[in-house]
């Protein structure tokens, strides 16, 4: 693709390693290195940010769609970043006039994968993944904060870091969050090897199909999804991660806030206005 830095040129044209695609209200990513099945480079990281941000503040995204080309989501991170940053760590020497070590570039390199999950998780879209061939690293981290997670039958998670005398250090607060504290433990600890069957079990997927099934699961999700007031759906995630670390007493008073603002305002009178009059609200094409 040709590429530009102008700022304001089409997000198409700005992208290297993803391919974007727009269906109405659905913004769909395709992780775009099968050379590499899929692994991500910063340069796909900063596309990611990018295609996300477009997402959100174009006003017309309602959800993502995430899948990787190939036959593979993400092979995690790109080794040959981490071997420049690796090698840009070496060379680093203090500021003047100042002891110990200089800036990290892999702590730097590495907390780029978490700020992009990050990115994900908190997005107030409806997110869904297409989880197919190779998932690990960051990949892993994206199919953890999924609203939606659908896979194939080929998928095959990897959780190799501590093999490897590494750690999951950007993923794990997403694994345990995903699977529970437990089975991200027993991954960890064993360098986790976790095939569609077992990643449903243990609620890693929500749904396995059958190659020839996915794209009709996911067109049925997508409508499930886009039959939802938006402003909702945003509310509801916002709530809902916020309900992880609190107690429920203590949300009470705020949830009763959020809800009579929902029902109060535009949505929650099309919604239950569309209810009574027994026809479909404003936000579900026709």
């Amino acid at each position: 693709m040709t590429t530009t830095s102008a700022s304001d040129a089409p997000l198409e044209t700005r992208l290297e390693t993803l391919v974007t695609r727009r269906e109405g209200a659905v913004l769909h990513i395709t992780l775009n290195r099968p050379e590499s099945r899929n692994a991500m480079s910063l340069r796909m990281v900063m596309e990611l940010r990018l295609a996300l941000d477009a997402a959100e503040t174009g006003g017309n995204v309602r959800a993502v769609v995430l899948r990787g080309a190939g036959g593979h989501f993400c092979a995690g991170g790109d080794l040959k970043d981490m071997a420049e940053a690796r090698m840009r760590a070496m060379q680093a020497t203090p500021p003047a006039g100042e002891s110990g070590p200089g800036p990290d570039a892999i702590a730097d390199v590495n907390a780029q994968f978490g700020k992009l999950c990050v990115a994900f998780a908190n997005t107030p879209l409806a997110l869904v993944t297409v989880l197919e061939g190779t998932v690990m690293g960051g990949g892993f981290g994206l199919a953890c904060v999924a609203d939606v997670a659908l896979a194939g039958p080929s998928v095959a998670f990897r959780l190799p870091e501590t093999s490897l005398g590494v750690v999951p250090a950007q993923i794990a607060p997403f694994l345990v969050e995903r699977m529970g504290y437990s089975q991200a433990k027993r991954l960890a600890v064993t360098g986790g090897r976790v095939g569609a069957a077992d990643a449903l079990a243990i609620g890693l997927v929500h749904a396995v199909h059958a190659p020839e099934q996915i794209d009709a699961a996911l067109a049925t999700v997508l409508t499930e999804i886009l039959a939802c007031a938006p402003g909702a759906i945003a509310a509801t995630k916002a709530l809902m991660a916020k309900a992880r670390f609190t107690e429920p007493a203590d949300l009470v008073s705020e949830g009763a806030l959020v809800f009579s603002r929902a029902i109060q305002g535009p949505e929650g009178i099309e919604g239950t206005t569309a209810f009574l009059q027994k026809r479909k609200p404003n936000w579900v094409a026709a």
